[in-house]
């Protein structure tokens, strides 16, 4: 990914079968990790910090449509995640998001707005029948 672009510190981890759109819009700080399956669907930027934890099929997704544009322009956005970080797996953080340090995504979480540093998001329970 260093051929195509991206910044990738030292340390870093990219397991097998993670998709990254733009290399060149990537950064990853020194000793974090992305989990297998991850999509990072980056046309904006997306920086991933230091001593961070991306878990496995976890999709960052920097893009969007605006729904009342009658063209359904673009209305993408950055996303930047902080250091000591922990997304659990299968979450999916939205455009535009920052997520502060030290902050914990449980597993399937729906991110759609800033989480501040230290914040723990855990994803609403199942409904039992």
């Amino acid at each position: 990914m260093r051929a195509f672009g991206a910044k990738i510190g030292s340390g870093a981890l990219v397991r097998h079968n993670v998709r990254i759109h733009w290399p060149w819009k990537l950064r990853i700080g020194d000793h974090s990790w992305v989990g297998p399956g991850t999509w990072i669907l980056n046309l904006e930027p997306v920086s991933i910090g230091s001593h961070t934890c991306i878990s496995q099929d976890v999709f960052v997704c920097t893009g969007s449509h605006d729904r009342r544009s009658p063209s359904f322009e673009f209305d993408n956005a950055p996303i930047s995640i902080g250091d000591y970080v922990w997304v659990c797996a299968r979450s999916t953080i939205l455009r535009g998001v920052s997520i502060g340090d030290g902050a914990t995504i449980g597993a399937t979480s729906l991110v759609t707005g800033d989480v501040k540093p230290g914040r723990t998001i855990i994803a609403p329970r199942g409904v039992s029948l």
